[in-house]
């Protein structure tokens, strides 16, 4: 692929490598093509490293569209705090405006971003991840009212 677009440049390396890379230099890099079980280690790192593994969103595209594409928070089922209330919802969100974006919806993938940057800015909207003392649930309506808000 590379050939066919002279203007970017790539670099091949081992995960092993990536994690320090991604580490010391984070602004030498753009965008990481990986394999799946790669890309599940690096974009933990990558979320971590950003401030929170609650808030990034993930994507497994099929550029071709044959097959299904799933989106999910890095996160995952974060199964060690079912049911606490501490869990930050705003990957999952997050991982909606992607799937939004992927199947051609960027008015829907907007308003929901929006939602997401409004509940975000508030300190008092933070769950314990950001250090803040905000539920799941009182997250999940403060998007809901901003996005119901964007909508009237």
């Amino acid at each position: 692929m590379a050939k066919d677009f002279p203007d970017v440049t790539t670099d091949k390396m081992l995960v092993d490598a990536m994690t320090v890379r991604m580490t010391l230099k984070p602004a030498s890099l753009d965008t990481i093509v990986a394999t799946n079980l790669h890309a599940d280690i690096l974009s933990d790192l990558a979320s971590a490293l950003s401030g929170s593994i609650g808030v990034a969103p993930t994507a497994n595209i099929n550029p071709e569209r044959r097959f299904p594409s799933m989106f999910e928070p890095i996160h995952g089922s974060a199964f060690d705090i079912t049911g606490k209330g501490i869990a930050n919802p705003v990957g999952t969100f997050w991982s909606a405006v992607m799937m939004l974006e992927h199947l051609g919806e960027p008015a829907a993938a907007g308003r929901l971003m929006r939602a997401i940057e409004r509940v975000t800015a508030n300190p008092e909207l933070h769950t314990p991840d950001l250090n803040g003392r905000a539920t799941t649930r009182l997250v999940t309506d403060g998007v809901c009212a901003a996005l119901r808000a964007d909508n009237t």
